[in-house]
């Protein structure tokens, strides 16, 4: 009997990995070809300008508008989305680590990077999340996780999850609630990544009723989303744990009993819940 309860888990653990990672690559997909409509409109533009101020300077010579390389913009676009490919930034760069890269996917809402500081960035702080439903309290682990509590305050303070929904509900054998996609598609980010830190001991039950830990796509992608677990829940430990909540856990847990839109045991909660707000104050 025990051995087949370790096995659900096991499954549900890799359904959940599994899952996850098909939901940011069909968020890229959607964001490439959202990005190829803009550069196929951006060469048409081009294109109609040169025609049109050919012929507003009165060239009457068919080739005056042949001349126009319709492959130089697509060519130029190319090369800049190419350049826009990750490079760290020196100032993102703390004396612990802490680097912020930028990624090639654009921001869903540009924020900019944050800033460590080693002697700042460690104290410790809470944050609540303000939410129409009430207030949830976290106890952020800046003394452990200095470098995912200085992007956590740094995107609070700039009001990036100021009325974003947790789009994601799971209730099967994993127990969490995932927050922090300004799109809500669970594919948004803020434009840059960065890597884990005080990630518990591979366990039963290491992420424990009560943590807050990033969510990510892989090694070193984490980004804006989080989430709060309401359950004693089994997990790979590749998830960086940055904070407790100390008020609010019974919110959570609420919104978990009303399960799944649609049914099921993953995905947006049958009772939405919108963070209005987080507030930065004191431990």
């Amino acid at each position: 009997m025990a051995g087949s309860v370790k096995r659900e888990r096991q499954l549900a653990r890799e359904r959940y990995e599994r899952q996850q990672a098909r939901r940011r690559a069909a968020a890229a997909r959607r964001r490439r070809i959202q990005q190829g409509t803009a550069v196929a409109t951006a060469v048409l533009l081009v294109v109609a300008g040169v025609v049109a101020l050919a012929l507003t300077l009165g060239g009457d010579d068919e080739n005056t508008v042949a001349t126009a390389d319709p492959s130089s913009p697509t060519a130029t676009a190319t090369s800049s989305s190419a350049s826009a490919s990750p490079t760290e930034s020196p100032s993102a760069t703390g004396a612990a680590g802490c680097t912020y890269t930028d990624t090639p996917d654009e921001a869903a809402t540009d924020v900019g990077l944050p800033t460590y500081d080693k002697k700042s960035s460690t104290k410790p702080f809470s944050a609540t999340l303000i939410t129409d439903r009430g207030d949830v309290t976290i106890s952020m682990a800046a003394n452990k996780a200095p470098c995912t509590t200085t992007s956590f305050r740094h995107l609070a303070e700039q009001k990036y999850f100021d009325k974003t929904s947790c789009h994601r509900l799971t209730t099967e054998n994993i127990f969490v609630l995932q927050c922090g996609d300004p799109t809500g598609s669970g594919g948004g980010g803020p434009g840059y990544q960065f890597g884990e830190e005080n990630l518990p001991t591979d366990a039963e039950n290491d992420y424990p009723a009560g943590t807050v830990a990033m969510a990510n796509a892989g090694p070193g992608t984490n980004g804006s989303q989080f989430f709060l677990v309401y359950r004693d829940t089994t997990l790979p430990p590749n998830y960086t744990v940055f904070g407790t909540i100390t008020e609010g856990l019974d919110i959570v847990e609420a919104v978990a009993e009303q399960g799944v839109e649609g049914g099921g045991g993953d995905g947006k909660p049958a009772q939405p819940v919108t963070i209005e707000r987080v507030r930065i104050g004191q431990a």
